[in-house]
């Protein structure tokens, strides 16, 4: 009798302490509505929110997600953020949840370490109220300012004459002055002279990231400072059911959006789906602009349908549309990422884009495409694969290609819309290049193409040095009366003679370095198709 009397003791005690230590269903005690503006309007006492302190985290259910992948959530998940942000609480989604996010007008904004967890999200763009509203905006609670008493700047300037209140990202402009002035189907008048740097609290410019242009006037010029902290978002599986709008260039920003310095992403996965005959191009599920120390890794992210439209040449184009993009931002790497599609299929763009950004790394990433449209200063891609869209770039400083295997037309392609233009090195060191993914094609390494007629806001330049140093070509499936790979791609097929004159002379490359450069077709590599463009440039065999 004595042991069931015990049994039973120990039951009935165990029974109470799990009665007493279950967790307490907040969301009964939390109450989320909207004005009719759309507002947040979040009721809390004091006594639910010394709980939430205690706990050190918040999760969406406190706030009445339901995570049924049904109920839409936005509106449960922004309040957990704004909450979370004004007490300096980290947020979690609850484990097994899915949830779904409608077209509503809402971003929720996040300002502290958020684990997305193994939870899912579904992103529904069929019908959107506000194609600009991001679903997540990841900002810095610091607050950017007007730079006074900077009226000039120089190029690779050390130091500007400011006394701030710490490290500071300055972005400066002149509107006055135009660079990027396009060329082709999606041609354009320019883009405002812009920078973006990092300063210190004494003016000192980090010369890692140096100024690149002249400016003799600014019409606009801020810092935001640089948040000491690291932000880490982890997890989560998002699935993006994918707009049907018409295909012309009206771009949706719904997806996870990075204002803020010093962020750390990881585990995270996108997917897409519901593609179908028509479809507005994407801006970037992931994207990363105005700031610096930014890092994505082991993560999971998917290239997008392609689609046709009349460019503002009045000719068909296929619309860029991308998962990832970067536009004024600095020190962003992605390190062990990799996307669903297969890299080699072209009904889907190149993966990435980027804009006005310095120091880029791809490190042990298998995406179909790099590229940086409107300039990049340094970049390396190292242990990566990149698919049926290559390499694209323009811009200045070292771009440094490592342990890599390179599947496009050209290993890399200087982006002739903005003029074929790279201002410093090229490093190829360790690679494959496999011309076309294995199709038959004539390949060159470096591809491009320049008239010479049309000024595009600045002076173009070929990498004034260009070392390849053990690589291999795969050119194995070559067509007939191949003559072999050549360095460069004929730029110029008019400029076959002296008597060729360049409005906007083009500075050509001056020396290409080759060690250990070797074929599958046992071909000799050549210099180009158009010897002489290319007669002055001096080839060193070592």
């Amino acid at each position: 009798m004595i042991k069931y009397a015990l049994l039973f003791f120990f039951l009935f005690f165990s029974l109470f302490i799990m009665a007493h230590c279950k967790p307490e269903n907040l969301s009964e005690k939390i109450q989320v509505s909207t004005k009719e503006n759309g507002e947040l309007i979040i009721s809390i006492s004091k006594e639910v929110l010394q709980k939430l302190k205690a706990n050190g985290f918040v999760r969406y259910s406190d706030f009445g997600a339901r995570g049924d992948g049904k109920t839409d959530d936005i509106d449960a998940i922004a309040a957990a953020h704004e909450i979370a942000n004004q007490h300096g609480l980290s947020v979690k989604a609850d484990e097994g949840a899915t949830y779904y996010i409608s077209g509503k007008n809402r971003t929720a904004v996040i300002q502290t370490n958020t684990d997305f967890g193994k939870a899912a999200f579904i992103i529904d763009d069929t019908d959107v109220e506000n194609r600009n509203a991001h679903v997540f905006l990841v900002s810095s609670g610091l607050q950017s300012f007007k730079l006074e008493g900077v009226s000039a700047l120089k190029r690779n300037q050390e130091k500007i004459n400011v006394a701030l209140p710490g490290t500071c990202i300055v972005t400066v402009t002149n509107s006055n002055v135009k660079r990027y002035i396009r060329f082709g189907p999606n041609q354009n008048n320019g883009s405002s002279q812009t920078d973006i740097f990092i300063v210190d609290k004494a003016g000192n410019v980090n010369m890692d990231a140096p100024i690149i242009w002249d400016f003799d006037q600014i019409t606009d010029i801020t810092a935001l400072p640089i948040d000491e902290t690291k932000l880490t978002i982890s997890g989560g599986r998002f699935t993006t059911i994918a707009n049907k709008a018409e295909s012309k260039y009206t771009y949706y920003s719904r997806g996870i959006a990075i204002r803020r310095s010093n962020v750390l992403v990881d585990g995270l996965e996108h997917r897409v789906t519901g593609e179908g005959e028509q479809g507005a191009p994407y801006g970037g599920f992931i994207t990363v602009g105005d700031c610096s120390y930014v890092t994505v890794q082991n993560s999971t992210l998917t290239g997008h349908k392609m689609y046709q439209t009349i460019g503002s040449a009045g000719v068909s184009v296929s619309m860029g549309t991308y998962d990832i993009s970067l536009n004024r931002a600095l020190n962003v790497s992605f390190v062990n990422c990799r996307q669903t599609n297969d890299i080699d299929d072209s009904r889907y763009w190149g993966i990435m884009g980027s804009n006005f950004c310095k120091n880029l790394v791809l490190d042990n990433c298998i995406f179909s495409r790099f590229d940086a449209h409107m300039g990049v200063a340094n970049a390396t891609i190292r242990n990566s694969t990149l698919g049926h869209m290559g390499i694209n770039a323009i811009g200045s400083g070292t771009f440094t290609v490592e342990n890599t295997t390179v599947r496009g037309r050209s290993f890399i392609n200087l982006r002739s819309d903005y003029g074929s233009t790279w201002q410093g090195e090229l490093v190829i060191r360790n690679c494959v290049f496999v011309p076309a993914g294995g199709k038959p094609t004539t390949a060159s390494l470096i591809a491009g193409s320049y008239s010479g007629q049309h000024d595009f806001g600045y002076t173009c330049y070929m990498p004034e040095r260009i070392t390849i140093e053990n690589l291999r070509i795969d050119d194995s499936q070559h067509p007939e009366n191949y003559q072999g790979p050549a360095i460069f791609a004929n730029f110029n097929p008019k400029m076959t003679d002296e008597s060729y004159v360049e409005k906007f002379p083009y500075i050509k490359t001056r020396e290409v370095i080759l060690r250990k450069v070797t074929t599958a077709s046992g071909k000799v590599l050549r210099l180009s198709d158009n010897p002489f463009m290319f007669k002055d440039v001096k080839i060193i065999t070592e």
